[in-house]
């Protein structure tokens, strides 16, 4: 599970970009309780982005997508000390710089990349900031994701790039092979995500390029997945238990930008 004793190569940050900050705002704030914090004071500021809070602790980032083309979705941000030293891995691991290395302010310096099958995500080097001040709790984040179409290359690039470690486990019914991610140096009681095979044709959100999304924790999945139908929301799969892991449903966001709500089982 994921903590805000944030380790190298763990998740220590998350924001969404949606064509309509409002909106979405109000979307997960019915869905999870989130307060959302304007960035400054006008009334066209708080339209261009700003934060989400749970009972006052920071739980995400939400700002106005605007780069052209791209799909309203979760960036999920590692922890790393030198995002220019991980640019360079990037690089050799045959990955793509979407966003160089950026100061902002006192707060850290972050980057964003592609994986070499095209799948998102970035990284925060921290300074004042050491990410999001809540997660592995209900209305937080507890689990990152990667959907792709080559296991095996996401795990040698992640690897190449993070250090992480896979351990890989069979899904019940033949639904595939599913490898569990641990941060280097830790146990494997404190592994953050997993990486799960899917055929091309149906990774269509991203019109067949892998893509990460964040698994928030519920305490009633049915009541969450409730919450999302009945903001604008919709459905991918589930609600359905998973043996040993708890009750889950893939859903959407009004924008199409997926995340999936769970139950953690008991124990």
């Amino acid at each position: 599970m994921t903590t805000t004793d944030f380790a190298p190569g763990s998740p220590c940050m998350l924001d969404l970009g949606t064509p309509d900050v409002r909106a979405a705002a109000a979307f997960y704030g019915a869905v999870f309780g989130w307060d959302y914090e304007p960035m400054g004071e006008g009334e066209g500021e708080g339209a261009e982005g700003g934060m989400l809070r749970k009972d006052g602790r920071t739980v995400a980032g939400l700002g106005r997508l605007t780069e052209e083309g791209a799909r309203s979705a979760w960036m999920i941000y590692y922890r790393v000390a030198d995002a220019d030293a991980t640019t360079r891995a990037v690089e050799r691991a045959g990955g793509t710089v979407r966003v160089a290395p950026t100061d902002l302010g006192e707060w850290g310096r972050m980057a964003q990349y592609s994986d070499q099958l095209g799948g998102q995500f970035a990284v925060w080097q921290p300074g004042e900031s050491a990410g999001v001040e809540l997660m592995g709790r209900p209305g937080s984040l507890l689990w990152t994701e990667l959907y792709t179409s080559d296991t095996a290359a996401a795990k040698e690039f992640y690897g190449d790039v993070f250090g992480w470690r896979f351990s890989d486990m069979e899904l019940s019914d033949g639904a595939g092979t599913y490898s569990v991610i641990t941060p280097a140096g830790l146990p494997e009681e404190r592994a953050q995500g997993g990486v799960m095979g899917l055929r091309t044709e149906d990774l269509s959100l991203a019109d067949g390029r892998p893509y990460w999304h964040p698994v928030f924790e519920v305490t009633d999945c049915d009541a969450a997945v409730a919450a999302v139908t009945g903001n604008g929301g919709s459905v991918q799969m589930g609600p359905q238990d998973a043996e040993g892991v708890g009750r889950m449903a893939v859903c959407l966001d009004p924008s199409n930008a997926d995340f999936v709500v769970l139950t953690p089982a008991p124990g």
